[in-house]
């Protein structure tokens, strides 16, 4: 059953509160020290923003989605990201973990080196496969047309995820991302409208603390929120709009390896301003 309007709110606002609680618990369970990380200004922030965020979204995500196989699935990608990304937020800072983009892990694997980035893909890379082949479950295609949608919904979900991460660099930055994205899924209805609308409620509930740079969203929170997002874009999509996404998603990630995203955003007068909004000057 798909979820109504009231029930997409609801579960907007129960993501804002499941975030906000989650910050709360994470926040006074772990040591400071742990979770302590310094910003591109010289700030003191907290990396307990990321559990929270994914904790939150997806708990709220799963509450608003309609459909068992698609309330599945968001648990798995949203955990899944979440899990690993936390792992590599703790060990990556470890001596001989450092490695940059895709091809500085796998140059680090060919020395022998098993780095925290490339746990932190793989892991992400299972667990969006695993999540789509438990939202395709229960559609009616044939065998070799599943395959191909599973493997494109895949490929959506780990390149959100990972799209979404190279966002975060600055304060609020990827939430607002993931806003945009999600803000529409979320008004279309349908299952994956319910997926979203817990999400960006998340989201939200935690935007005031991100760029208030009290928190950091770090590569659990990224990675999560991107995960949940392509989630809900796969489960509204076929084949066609799986490929077309999964197309734009990698021509994105393509270019990130060629230019800077900041220096596009400081350089586009309207990007400049939306990544600015709300952020503190001092």
């Amino acid at each position: 059953m798909a979820p109504s309007l009231g029930r997409r709110l609801l579960a907007a606002g129960m993501g804002a509160l499941a975030a906000r609680q989650a910050l709360t618990i994470v926040a006074t369970s772990v040591h400071p020290a742990t979770l302590a990380r310094t910003n591109f200004r010289g700030r003191q922030v907290t990396l307990a923003g990321g559990p929270a965020l994914a904790l939150g979204a997806t708990t709220a995500a799963a509450l608003g989605a309609g459909r068992r196989g698609v309330r599945a699935a968001t648990i798995v990608a949203g955990l899944g990201a979440g899990a690993v990304g936390a792992y590599d937020d703790l060990v990556g800072v470890r001596p001989g973990q450092q490695a940059k983009g895709f091809r500085g892990h796998l140059r680090a694997l060919a020395e022998g080196r098993v780095t925290s980035g490339l746990v932190k893909i793989a892991g992400v890379g299972a667990s969006a496969l695993a999540a789509a082949t438990l939202l395709d479950a229960d559609r009616p295609s044939g065998r070799p047309r599943r395959v191909v949608d599973t493997l494109l919904a895949a490929g959506v979900i780990a390149g959100s995820a990972n799209l979404i991460n190279l966002l975060d660099l600055r304060p609020g930055r990827a939430i607002k991302a993931g806003l945009l994205v999600g803000a529409p899924i979320a008004a279309a209805g349908g299952a994956a409208g319910g997926v979203a609308a817990g999400t960006v409620g998340a989201a939200a509930g935690l935007l005031p603390a991100d760029l208030g740079e009290e928190i950091m969203l770090g590569d659990a929170g990224a990675n999560a929120l991107g995960a949940l997002l392509g989630t809900a874009l796969a489960a509204r999509t076929g084949t066609v709009g799986r490929a077309a996404a999964l197309a734009g998603i990698a021509a994105l990630t393509a270019a990130s390896e060629k230019v800077s995203f900041t220096q596009v955003i400081d350089r586009t007068p309207v990007l400049r301003e939306l990544d600015a909004l709300g952020r503190r000057t001092d």
